[in-house]
């Protein structure tokens, strides 16, 4: 299988460190001063799961020069989604398969505006990583799971077929016969990880050690789970108490990726996260006052950090 990583950020870096590391035919798309420490001296993937390694990696910024893949991971920030699916257009076949691994509910949707609906899969990640240096990619917590299937439901052959590729790089693969289900009980996860440790500037542990502060992460979830049941979304009963003994459990110094790149300067995939919870709650009649806060507290920093007088 060719296949070919577009943004290798801590998502597209740690699973596609994973598949080249297993010997995968694999190509990153990358930009900038990561993009060419790749090219120099490989990807470093740091790894608290599968340990250190440095792999020399095939690494481009031009989809042009690549033909095209079996397999698309399309790992860009949500606010990049429509220009780089755009730019990916040499990379797809007949028989491409694009596989989404970002935050949110939409992307597939998005994607599939531009390219067509039939390439287009959907794709969970549960995985903490981000760059740490360029050509670094560091994973520091979670269980570094790769959740997939079809977005009409049910499996096919061609997931199967990807179930197998990840399986043999050693990737926690799972095929979801409704990934709907699966991208909104992460979209509970993640509105209320990346908003409130971007919101508090903390990492999990000491937010859910304050009263305050843990209700403010348990609220963020009801409200995300209103919005999805209203939208139509079977979600488990009891996700939230799932996902509050999964985040008592999780390693205390993680943090959101709204976090990481508010700590960095960067751009907020905040429109993507709980600004989309805010919207989606607004069109269904279902109030959101915790996700509002964190959106509007976060708002000004959402093209990096704001120019003061």
């Amino acid at each position: 299988m060719r296949i070919a990583v577009v943004g290798a950020g801590g998502t597209g870096g740690f699973f596609g460190g994973l598949l080249a590391r297993a010997g995968m035919d694999v190509v990153f798309i990358a930009r900038g001063p990561h993009l060419e420490a790749m090219r120099r001296r490989g990807l470093t993937l740091k790894s608290r799961l599968v340990g250190d390694a440095t792999q020399p990696v095939q690494a481009t910024d031009d989809p042009r020069h690549i033909g095209p893949v079996d397999l698309i991971l399309f790992c860009v920030k949500t606010y990049d989604t429509a220009d780089a699916a755009a730019q990916i257009r040499p990379l797809i076949g007949a028989d491409t398969v694009i596989l989404p691994v970002q935050n949110g509910v939409e992307s597939a949707e998005r994607i599939a505006q531009v390219v067509g609906s039939a390439p287009v899969i959907g794709g969970v990640a549960y995985v903490f990583s981000s760059i740490e240096a360029p050509g670094v990619v560091s994973q520091t917590a979670g269980p570094g799971r790769l959740l997939f299937g079809e977005i009409s439901g049910g499996t096919s052959p061609r997931t199967e077929r990807l179930l197998h590729t990840f399986s043999a790089a050693g990737i926690a693969a799972e095929l979801r016969p409704d990934i709907r289900v699966a991208l909104w009980e992460k979209f509970v996860n993640i509105c209320a990880a990346s908003g409130v440790t971007a919101l508090t500037r903390l990492p999990i542990g000491p937010i859910l050690a304050c009263a305050e502060t843990s209700a403010l992460f348990r609220g963020t979830m009801e409200e995300v789970e209103s919005v999805g049941r209203a939208c139509g979304i079977d979600l488990p009963t009891g996700i939230v108490d799932q996902l509050s003994a999964f985040f008592a459990n999780l390693e205390p110094w993680a943090r959101g990726s709204l976090a990481h790149d508010l700590a960095a300067g960067r751009r907020l995939e905040l429109e993507a996260l709980n600004g989309a919870v805010v919207r989606l709650g607004r069109a269904h009649g279902i109030p959101t006052p915790m996700n509002f806060v964190i959106y509007a507290a976060l708002k000004p920093y959402v093209n990096g950090a704001p120019t003061l007088p």
